[in-house]
């Protein structure tokens, strides 16, 4: 076989390739319209898939050969921790999988959204903001978050009462969702509880990409009594939702920590926000009265 025998042999393989390809691709197409044309036909587009977070963690045993199914649910019922799982082979079942991908999502989502303008307008609370300009300098510059430029210091003297008992700030902290889920029901907790004690409390402000420290600043610029922090808490695979309270009798800034008195895992799934709110109350009127907040308030009881 010469060169031309070889080379008109290897044109009739290439050209039968092409043609077979072509009518594979042909075939391949009308398979696949038949199948999305059967697709179609099989779409209920008004059902809906069940939100996998709203299962109840403590109540789910994914272990399908438990020798005590009931001791594991018991101990279930203590802890939101993911225990009882199950698995698929040496892997996590798809169940599993899923609910830790949609509340890690459920968390970030809480540090990367903003509380919304409605619900502030809602609450008549006076929006004030620190030096961060955007969330991710909020995130890495922890330090910006405590402090307020010369505007927002005047702004904060104009709206509030100078030397109140009580000073109420709610600030975004590093869950917004907290702040959504819980700031409706614990504002008017707290001020059920303070009418107990003929205490009360005057406009509420809000503090945009607020750290706890700059509950300080404001003490100062108010010179209030007692200041109570509302504050969204970096959110974690349990719940997103968690708020603490800080507390601190005429904070200045710089103070050690162990000047704040803290209520944390404000939540429905921990201390429901109703709850929290009347220990707040309860607290802010023992501050008062012993002109003392954490560690050593709780040395002079």
């Amino acid at each position: 076989m010469n060169e031309q025998d070889i080379k008109k042999m290897v044109e009739s393989i290439l050209t039968d390739l092409v043609d077979q390809q072509g009518n594979t691709a042909v075939a391949t197409k009308n398979v696949t319209e038949a199948a999305n044309d059967k697709v179609s036909e099989n779409v209920d587009e008004n059902c809906s898939i069940a939100d996998i977070t709203e299962v109840d963690l403590k109540k789910q045993l994914l272990v399908t050969e438990s020798n005590d199914a009931d001791g594991y649910l018991k101990m279930k019922s203590f802890t939101p921790a993911r225990i009882g799982v199950g698995r698929a082979g040496q892997r996590y079942m798809t169940q599993s999988v899923l609910r830790f991908r949609a509340d890690h999502a459920a968390a970030q989502d809480a540090v990367f959204s903003d509380v919304s303008e409605e619900l502030i307008k809602e609450l008549n609370l006076f929006p004030t903001q620190t030096i961060c300009q955007s969330k991710d300098e909020y995130l890495t510059r922890p330090d910006y978050g405590r402090v307020f430029d010369e505007t927002n210091c005047e702004l904060i003297k104009d709206k509030c009462q100078k030397g109140a008992k009580l000073q109420i700030v709610v600030g975004d902290g590093l869950s917004s969702a907290a702040i959504e889920a819980n700031v409706k029901e614990i504002l008017p907790s707290i001020k059920q509880g303070l009418k107990m004690h003929d205490l009360d409390f005057d406009q509420v402000l809000f503090v945009k990409y607020c750290r706890v420290p700059a509950m300080d600043k404001i003490a100062e610029l108010t010179e209030a009594e007692v200041v109570c922090l509302l504050v969204g808490e970096r959110p974690g695979l349990v719940t997103a939702e968690s708020m603490s309270a800080y507390i601190a009798y005429r904070p200045t800034v710089g103070m050690p920590e162990a000047r704040r008195t803290v209520i944390s895992n404000i939540h429905k799934g921990g201390t429901t926000a109703v709850e929290a709110g009347a220990y707040i109350a309860e607290l802010n009127h023992k501050m008062l009265q012993k002109k003392k907040s954490g560690i050593d308030l709780k040395e002079a009881e």
